[in-house]
């Protein structure tokens, strides 16, 4: 028997990992259900849901030149929810162009005009770092060599 992308056909379970399942389809080959494959809901344990020896409805997804064949549980069972079914909670992103253009807290600016004004407020930007780094450092060394009596 042939196997055709598409097709609805029983197998058993031979083996589980912890990133699918093997199932022994008829033909004497055998195709793997990819964890995400097992059910519409989130699949922490496969052993939840299948187990080693369990005839099972599959849908053949791919079958590469290789001869691997990819399988699906979930798209074999019309009585578990397809994902356009189910309702999520989450509302809908605002499109990139309407949201602000921050980073790291700060406030939205005018891009400024040219190359040569931005290169001035990388530059102040990065000088006002640096002198704070230098200032932090310095008052860590000062407080250090105080408490060891100073500097000789």
């Amino acid at each position: 028997m042939s196997i055709e992308v598409g097709a609805i056909v029983e197998g058993k379970v031979k083996g589980l990992t912890n990133f699918g399942a093997f199932v022994a389809l008829p033909g004497n080959v055998t195709g793997m259900v990819h964890i995400s494959e097992v059910s519409n809901t989130y699949v922490k344990d496969i052993h939840d849901y299948l187990s080693e020896g369990q005839t099972v409805k599959v849908k053949v997804l791919s079958v590469g030149a290789d001869g691997k064949i990819s399988l699906s549980v979930k798209q074999a069972d019309p009585a578990q929810p397809s994902p356009e079914k189910q309702s999520f909670s989450r509302p809908p992103r605002a499109p990139r162009s309407a949201r602000p253009n921050t980073w790291q807290g700060q406030q939205p600016a005018e891009a400024p005009a040219t190359f040569e004004d931005m290169m001035a407020k990388f530059k102040q930007v990065s000088d006002d770092k640096f002198s704070d780094l230098r200032r932090s450092n310095d008052s860590r060394f000062s407080q250090a060599s105080s408490r060891r009596g100073g500097r000789k």
